[in-house]
This record gives structure tokens, C-alpha cells and sequence, in this order.
């Protein structure tokens, strides 16, 4: 598993020991953390107009501008499913946390005991509920990975083929495919298939169990024989 991990906090010194933490934490778990630290809730909110991935939030409430339950508020509007987790060193906050389904509040100073705690219950929930992919458009669409057959490049778009219909999504096959990890793969510059519905493959394509035929990009057999198997394997 690998988590995409935000530290929203005005202070240096809190984020640098969050990241400390937050990593000894990771490595302990053999957990694969990509971790992203942002000085303003503002900061966060320009990068996540563009990156909705985040798993976990390390939301400081007390910052100038924006604060941290302004700021959850605001995720959870657009439909972010991120576990939010409140540093603070007020217990005044606490109530409104549940208008935001805060997973937790951490006390500042932030202890590691506590913090792996609530890191480790982070992954649990995230494990009991199948992974998905929320697409914006005229409407918020929700669309699990396990219906997802492949996508395919469209331009400056992606289509993804699900079993329950297709959606055009802004977004490149690159940015798909790094969100779309376990259980999938980058057959073709143009293609990211799950492994779920390939019934066979050959040197040149990628044949589905929908009767579709994908392309196989040149020399990606080898590699896509070993994580079919591997999947095969896992189930």
C-alpha cells in the first residue's frame, strides 16, 4: 500500500517533526509514504484543486488565514474522503470536528505513541473499504477501482471503461495510472488495464474477458506475464 500523506501547519519546527515521525512511523510498517507539506491551508487548497489523492491529513486548526476546520470543511464540501486528523494545542476545537468526521485529534506537543495510533486506524478504515476514484464534472462520481476494465487515453482526456458504463475524465494516462496501482497495469503508452478482467495475453495484445483487445506495448510481456501472475496468485 502506499499513502499519499498531506502536513498542513504555519510552523516549520511542527512539520519538519511531523515528517520525522510520520517516516519512523512508515518504515516501521513497511508502509510506502509519499509525504507532501503545505505553510497554509490556501497553499494545500491550490495543490489539491488539482490532486484530489490524499489519504491523510495532518491539518494544524490554529493558522493565520484559513484555518484547519475551515479548511476540512471545505474538503469535505468536494466530497473528500481524506482521514482528517486535527493538531491542535486546545481541546476548545474538539466539538467541531465532528461536522467534519475528524478521525482524530492530536495534542500538541504531538507524541509518536499517539500519532502511529491514529496512522495505523487511518489504514485500517482505509483497508476495510474498497479503494475508488472520485471524477468531477457535472456531478461527483464515485466509481470503485474494482469496476474499472481499463482506461484509455483520449486526447487531454481519459476514458474509463467500467462495468457499470464509461467516463470521460480530464486527466492523462500517467496521472491515471499512478492512481491506479494494485490490480492494474500500463499495458501501452495509451492503455492501463485491471488485471481483474485480462483472459489472456500475447506478445502484441491484451485480450479481456468483455472481448475486448488491447494493445501490448513492445517488450511489456515479460513484466505484464509477472504481475498477472502475481495477481492470480494473490487472490
Amino acid at each position: 500500500m502506499k499513502l499519499n500523506i498531506a502536513i498542513c501547519d504555519d510552523e516549520q519546527i511542527q512539520i519538519d517533526n511531523l515528517n520525522k515521525m510520520v517516516s519512523e512511523w512508515a518504515m516501521s510498517e513497511g508502509v510506502s509514504v509519499n509525504l507532501k507539506s503545505f505553510h497554509s491551508a490556501e497553499s494545500f487548497m491550490f495543490e489539491y484543486s488539482e490532486n484530489k489523492s490524499f489519504d491523510i491529513l495532518l491539518l494544524d486548526i490554529e493558522m493565520s488565514g484559513m484555518n484547519g476546520i475551515e479548511l476540512a470543511k471545505k474538503i469535505r464540501q468536494d466530497n473528500g474522503r481524506a482521514a482528517i486528523i486535527f493538531i491542535t494545542g486546545y481541546p476548545d476545537f474538539i466539538s467541531e470536528g465532528y461536522d467534519v468526521s475528524a478521525l482524530h485529534y492530536l495534542m500538541k506537543p504531538v507524541k509518536f505513541e499517539k500519532l502511529t495510533e491514529v496512522l495505523k486506524r487511518s489504514v485500517s478504515n482505509m483497508e476495510a473499504e474498497p479503494p475508488s476514484l472520485v471524477i468531477e464534472g457535472k456531478e461527483l462520481l464515485r466509481v470503485f477501482f474494482k469496476d474499472i476494465i481499463y482506461a484509455e487515453s483520449d486526447g487531454h482526456y481519459v476514458v474509463l471503461k467500467t462495468v457499470k458504463g464509461e467516463h470521460r475524465i480530464r486527466m492523462t494516462i500517467p496521472e491515471i495510472a499512478e492512481k491506479l496501482t494494485e490490480g492494474f497495469f500500463r499495458c501501452h503508452r495509451s492503455y492501463v488495464v485491471g488485471l481483474k478482467y485480462v483472459q489472456k495475453i500475447t506478445k502484441a495484445s491484451v485480450f479481456l474477458s468483455n472481448g475486448t483487445e488491447l494493445p501490448l506495448g513492445k517488450g511489456q510481456y515479460d513484466e505484464m506475464n509477472r504481475q498477472l501472475i502475481g495477481y492470480l496468485r494473490g487472490l
